[in-house]
């Protein structure tokens, strides 16, 4: 059989921040967490259901207490698929083990967290579930409770607010009474666990991270990414113990080219990114584009706890998966052979919005 603190920082002080880090910090010399994971995830006959064969290991997802999958579950919502799909789809990745799941009442106009929630029954436990708030100067507890709502579930383990990517959008959060202080009194009512922002802003993560207010930080990280989020931002939430959950390992599908890593032309899908569509072809690649191992295999040799992938269909799924057992982490010179794939590959497919301009 195949083995198949903290203490509140301002502007002044984040530039401080970036020097002490960079002097402390060797970039990608000495990738974190080298066990080999091929010994880590096994799979049975390969002519069987994979979802059913996979044993998968986690680790701490900061200072949560909670041990995360090195894959966790993104948004899938397309009000093109149906939902009875959509919903195989979730429960599929949560059989192969992947154990944290992302929504957020804004993906597809609230579809996203009908089809957690619809997931989720009878499926809740050992899960950890992130929604975010999107509304950020709105009342935080009506937003909360109408997530709750959708999701059908009395608490969620994080709510992060969702895309704070200005400094004064940050501060009005995290000012005495904002947003963060709102939140807190759900993390107090039982309502969530932790407290937590995503965002596509260094400055901004770095700030959050100061505060001491946020139990984990969500941006991306990827073979095209703004260094400062690996440079900077990822060793400063490490220092702090909060935990990281990142996305964009795959550029929004753009990294993949015109076959999306999948041998599939791309297909747009909702809030600008492109997917497998779910078939099979046999179109040769026209686009400069990377494979799904090679993307994968970059983001786990960066090292966040969670790498969060939009596996919209079972083929996507099956290809990371395949990806994850033949991972090896990658030393200096593939990461930066990678980075430079990953700058031609990406060229002319439009723009990449969570790089800071």
């Amino acid at each position: 059989m195949p083995t198949c603190l903290v203490k509140r920082v301002g502007r002044s002080t984040l530039s401080e921040i970036s020097k002490g880090l960079q002097q402390r910090v060797q970039v990608n010399s000495d990738p974190p967490r080298k066990a080999d994971w091929r010994t880590r995830v096994s799979f049975s006959d390969p002519a069987c259901n994979p979802a059913s064969h996979i044993k998968m290991t986690t680790q701490p997802l900061g200072r949560t207490g909670f041990h995360a999958t090195r894959i966790g579950i993104g948004d899938i919502a397309d009000r093109n698929v149906p939902l009875e799909e959509c919903v195989r789809t979730l429960h599929r990745a949560m059989d192969f083990g992947l154990n944290l799941i992302d929504t957020a009442p804004g993906y597809e106009s609230g579809y996203s967290e009908e089809i957690v929630g619809a997931a989720l029954k009878g499926r809740r436990d050992g899960l950890f579930v992130i929604d975010k708030v999107d509304s950020l100067l709105e009342p935080v507890a009506p937003q909360v409770d109408a997530s709750l709502k959708a999701l059908g579930v009395d608490h969620t383990d994080l709510f992060a607010f969702h895309a704070v990517s200005e400094m004064e959008g940050w501060e009005k959060l995290a000012a005495p009474g904002g947003g963060m202080d709102q939140l807190q009194d759900c993390v107090n009512a039982g309502k969530t666990r932790f407290r937590g922002i995503s965002s596509h802003s260094p400055q901004v993560l770095l700030a959050a991270l100061g505060s001491g207010l946020c139990d984990v930080v969500m941006f991306p990280v990827g073979p095209f990414v703004d260094p400062r989020y690996i440079e900077l931002v990822l060793p400063m939430a490490r220092q702090l113990r909060a935990g990281t959950v990142c996305f964009k390992t795959f550029g929004a599908g753009k990294l993949l080219g015109d076959t999306a890593g999948y041998n599939q032309p791309l297909q747009e899908r909702p809030r600008g990114k492109f997917s497998s569509g779910g078939g099979n072809s046999d179109t040769a690649p026209e686009l400069p584009h990377m494979s799904v191992a090679e993307c994968l295999h970059y983001t786990l040799s960066i090292g966040p706890d969670v790498a969060l992938l939009g596996m919209s269909f079972p083929n996507e799924q099956d290809a990371v998966m395949e990806a994850l057992r033949s991972f090896i982490p990658l030393g200096a010179d593939e990461l930066s052979n990678i980075r430079v794939r990953a700058k031609a590959s990406i060229e002319g497919k439009g723009k990449c919005w969570w790089n800071p301009q």
